[in-house]
């Protein structure tokens, strides 16, 4: 098993920098022989690598657990499309905080934006499939670019693509149109030697994305074109603003990560928040600066301010009294005499 050391552009969404994924436990359960596994991949995914001729296929594999397992690859994202397929046994699976447990025939969707895991916390005993593509976007208001070599028509990829932005149910009950399929990229995947299987996999992938879209046109599918609009992409950044409180944001920055232009960036900050964007971000920054004094008595004012994102100790001070009507000194004090007397 191969893995490229030559990482692709990380990807900052919702404040956080996401790199593709390694999959390290996999990796590890595979070295130590908990599982059979084969996969085809590029980037920093593991498995053979793929060849030019299926640009945009990021990984395609499976794996294969007979055992109890002792792993998981926990909540992460990526950078493409991902659609996994348990063909036997069971799989614990969550994605975007619900959690499901996948039988036979089931086929998850997840896009780019979509925090997902495999096993709770461990994985279950099972047969499981998975392709990524990456269709050059990362945020739910960008528009789908798919690979060059799929072959649907313009109608029909773009009827597909509209149910899988507008349409966000993520397990579904598949057929054995899907399962055949699915068999034989098995095969290619295995038969693969330096890219000799990359025509079979193209043609595959294609006639997945066909029976992908006969299953979703037969289901009585509710589009919400609420889930495209550019403020949930916002939405996405401001929620998870407070992973990265230390960056040197600016709102053009802010902006950039989540997708949009500052103006458009601006005004949906404004009607989520009712703030402004530098002012939403102080509010978490001082936020964060509370909980640390309270909470890390070791801490000088000086560390407290760098990791709550303020430049200096001077400005976090002037900042924090101004909003706290008290230094950061007398509020750490007053918390710890409360913390004493509540004992």
């Amino acid at each position: 098993m191969k893995i490229n050391k030559v990482n692709i552009e990380p990807y900052q969404a919702d404040g956080i920098v996401y790199h593709a994924d390694t999959c390290l436990p996999l990796i590890d359960a595979f070295d130590r022989k908990k599982i059979k596994f084969k996969a085809l991949a590029r980037h920093t995914y593991p498995g053979d690598r793929l060849d030019e001729n299926t640009i945009g296929l990021n990984s395609i594999g499976y794996w294969d657990a007979n055992e109890p397992q002792d792993w998981g690859l926990d909540w992460h994202r990526n950078e493409g499309i991902e659609f996994h397929f348990l063909e036997s046994g069971t799989m614990p699976y969550g994605q975007e905080n619900k959690e499901v447990l996948l039988t036979p025939n089931h086929i998850t969707i997840t896009r780019p934006w979509e925090a997902h895991r495999v096993g709770n916390p461990a994985v279950g005993m099972g047969k499981i499939y998975w392709v990524i593509l990456d269709l050059g976007v990362r945020r739910p208001h960008q528009d789908w670019v798919w690979p060059e070599w799929i072959t649907l028509t313009p109608q029909d990829l773009g009827r597909l693509t509209t149910i899988l932005r507008q349409n966000e149910k993520f397990v579904w009950k598949t057929d054995q149109k899907v399962r055949d399929c699915f068999l034989r990229i098995y095969k290619a995947i295995n038969s693969d030697v330096a890219g000799s299987s990359a025509s079979r996999i193209r043609l595959l992938v294609n006639y997945l994305l066909i029976l992908l879209l006969d299953l979703l046109n037969t289901e009585d599918i509710v589009l919400n074109e609420s889930l495209t609009d550019s403020s949930r992409s916002v939405k996405f950044f401001l929620d998870e603003l407070g992973n990265t409180l230390s960056e040197n944001w600016t709102v053009e920055l802010m902006a950039e990560s989540a997708g949009v232009g500052v103006t458009r960036f601006t005004h949906h900050c404004k009607r989520l928040t009712n703030v402004t964007p530098m002012r939403y971000l102080t509010m978490k920054r001082l936020d964060l600066s509370k909980k640390l004094l309270q909470e890390n008595a070791d801490l000088t004012i000086a560390e407290v301010a760098y990791m709550s994102g303020f430049a200096t100790s001077q400005y976090f001070a002037t900042v924090f009294k101004k909003h706290e009507k008290c230094s950061p000194n007398s509020y750490r004090l007053q918390h710890a005499v409360a913390d004493l007397t509540s004992v």
